[in-house]
């Protein structure tokens, strides 16, 4: 019975997501400066107050997630947050589709085994290893080496901003997707010579390129505003989400982006360097964030 009450969900997500795509298609996109919807903290291009994490407080390694709890958009303690208040929040606020924030908390539910509908969780709940938090990562390094995963691993974000080969109309440094692509290469190749615990399923391969490409989505790669985000994991000034579909960025339109990252990626460019030298991937190996920064 519960096979098949899943069974259904997921064709009544797909059904739903699909007829978010189409309505895109035939909408207005959102207005740059009304991306945040009217009532919504930010709505006017003021954030609310950042205060940085402190000293027994809930942080996981996803940084969209603690820049909202940073601003008291979510819980700042990062504690005790709802499966349904976490989505309503991510939708408002990056403007992802409602099919996406009701999968994604509900997935988040399910490997806690708790309750979407009525359960809370605290932020690092969500760095089980291997559930959704995975080796290889873009801005953390391996379990393996930092348990701790909420822990900002300043030469890895340092070194994916510095790989940022397309520019804007102003010249600005922007991360392309072939730029996410190849450093996800690096990364991949680096973990595998490196940590003797290495793991990456296919799904958890799905899982870095999902996250990589909010990068490309929500802030179209833009690398100034990419380093406030990924290195104080605070929203920028006046910033709002890149994602102008009326309906938000659905699972369907999400996944072609994320399909052309991971096909791109190849980690046959990188695993012959890291193999035969030591030096390699040392980036790996140099102090902790709070050291290096």
């Amino acid at each position: 019975m519960a096979l098949v009450r899943k069974v259904a969900q997921g064709a009544a997500l797909a059904v739903w997501d699909v007829g978010l795509t189409l309505m895109n298609l035939i909408t207005p996109r959102r207005k740059v400066g009304k991306v945040t919807p009217a009532g919504h903290p930010g709505a006017d291009g003021t954030w609310p107050e950042f205060i940085a994490s402190k000293e027994g407080d809930s942080r996981c390694s996803c940084p969209a997630l603690n820049a909202l709890a940073n601003h008291g958009l979510l819980p700042r303690d990062g504690k005790n947050i709802s499966f349904k208040e976490l989505g309503r929040i991510i939708h408002a606020t990056y403007n992802f589709a409602p099919t996406f924030c009701y999968f994604v908390p509900n997935y988040a539910a399910d490997m806690l085994k708790k309750k979407y509908a009525t359960d809370t969780f605290d932020l690092a709940e969500l760095d089980l290893h291997n559930g959704i938090e995975h080796d290889a990562s873009l801005l953390r390094r391996d379990v393996h080496f930092e348990p701790n995963q909420s822990t900002i691993y300043v030469p890895f974000v340092k070194e994916l901003l510095a790989s940022a080969t397309g520019k804007d109309t102003d010249g600005i440094p922007i991360l392309t997707l072939s730029d996410i692509s190849l450093i996800s290469s690096k990364r991949r190749a680096e973990a595998r010579a490196e940590n003797p615990e290495f793991t990456l399923s296919k799904l958890h391969k799905t899982f870095g390129s999902t996250n990589a490409s909010t990068l490309l989505m929500a802030f179209e790669g833009r690398v100034r505003d990419l380093e406030v985000f990924l290195l104080e994991e605070r929203l920028p000034d006046g910033w709002e989400s890149r994602i102008t579909q009326s309906r938000g960025l659905t699972i369907l339109t999400f996944n072609r982006t994320i399909l052309k990252v991971e096909k791109g990626i190849d980690e046959s460019k990188f695993a012959a360097a890291t193999a035969h030298d030591p030096d390699a991937n040392s980036s790996s190996k140099q102090k902790p964030a709070e050291e290096a920064s």
